[in-house]
């Protein structure tokens, strides 16, 4: 799929930092590919942090995505660093 504006939603703003959420049925390893979210270069600054639920239509993974860079355009995101851990009962 693709980056999708209505998915994303900011959560808190302080300092010029911003706390941002996205769901997506995309898988992680999509969303942290270079140029995903350039729909929202405009928006996304350095340092921003998305937290994320992504394949959620699927196996769902829960976590966070730091802006690495954004210039002329292109934004790149890191890779996701999950929340939580395997329940092992």
């Amino acid at each position: 799929m693709a980056y999708s504006s209505k998915d994303l939603s900011v959560l808190a703003y302080a300092n010029g930092f911003t706390l941002w959420h996205y769901t997506t049925v995309d898988l992680a390893t999509e969303v942290d590919t270079r140029g995903y979210f350039n729909g929202a270069a405009d928006l996304l600054r350095v340092g921003d942090m998305i937290l994320a639920n992504t394949d959620t239509d699927g196996a769902p993974v829960t976590g966070v995505f730091v802006v690495g860079s954004n210039a002329a355009g292109v934004v790149d995101a890191t890779n996701i660093t999950p929340f939580g851990a395997s329940n092992a009962d």
